[in-house]
């Protein structure tokens, strides 16, 4: 039987759409990602929905991009097919979610890391568990110019941004509530009542009213140099795949620098 990469369920208005990975802590395939830009594109054009939340099945949120499956499909991706990959499916996926008309609720437990980080963050509001942490190890573990997606100094400010990416740590829970990067912390057992709770309680609220709040929130961002800031990024990403350290990292095995982050399993 094949892998339900996703579970999609409706809570009244409320549409929660949860990565289906747990053993492979919500690592991001290729059919997952495909999968899960669908069901965004669902929710979005459905009028029963009202609100988003994004979870993951487990003991966590996602350790980012599967690595394994990258080592074995695309470790000698051309210059041409890695653009093409990364820019629908890193980028403009995220941008979507980004765009999504509706509001979004990231429901985070345990590991949120490098891409992982990206979708939580592209979501309008987080919740997350005492037990969450996030990261973005990957200059540290794959010499690449952090994920994809810079959303980092957008969210967190642009020191703690460069302290995160320079040295690889892991931010816990109560200090991104502190810096505002999160909404709440709750406990791993009220997580999902706490964020299904926020979402019902936005849901009351007028449907347009909000869509339009949410597209002049965004602009306020995109009038500072947002979007073109996480374009130019992504070129500057693309970039350091190229470079002699990243193709020594490739050699040994994309998959075994896992190893130098035992809390990301990620990318």
């Amino acid at each position: 039987m094949s892998e339900t990469l996703l579970l999609i369920e409706n809570i009244g208005a409320v549409r929660r759409i949860s990565l289906n990975r747990p053993k492979a802590r919500n690592a991001q395939s290729q059919q997952l990602l495909d999968e899960f830009d669908r069901a965004v594109g669902d929710a979005a054009q459905d009028d029963s929905v009202r609100v988003v939340i994004v979870a993951g099945v487990g003991d966590h949120f996602s350790a980012g991009h599967d690595l394994k499956e990258a080592q074995a499909s695309r470790a000698n991706f051309t210059v041409e097919e890695r653009w093409a990959y990364e820019s629908l499916r890193y980028f403009d996926y995220c941008m979507r979610l980004w765009d999504m008309p509706k509001p979004t609720i990231a429901q985070v437990q345990g590991a949120c890391v490098a891409a992982g980080f990206m979708v939580a963050n592209m979501c309008d509001l987080v919740v997350c568990s005492e037990d969450a942490f996030f990261s973005d190890p990957v200059g540290q573990t794959l010499a690449a110019a952090a994920t994809e997606v810079l959303v980092h100094p957008w969210v967190m400010g642009l020191r703690r941004a460069k302290e995160m990416l320079f040295t690889g740590e892991k931010m816990l829970a109560p200090e991104a509530l502190r810096i505002g990067m999160v909404n709440r912390v709750v406990t791993r057992a009220a997580l999902e009542e706490e964020t299904l709770a926020m979402a019902q309680r936005i849901a009351q609220a007028p449907p347009f009213g909000l869509r339009l709040i949410k597209k002049s929130l965004n602009r306020t961002l995109d009038i500072q140099g947002y979007r073109s800031a996480l374009s130019a990024h992504f070129d500057t990403h693309q970039l350091s795949h190229m470079s002699e350290e990243f193709k020594a990292v490739r050699d040994r095995g994309l998959a075994a620098a896992i190893q130098r982050n035992k809390a990301g399993d990620s990318a």
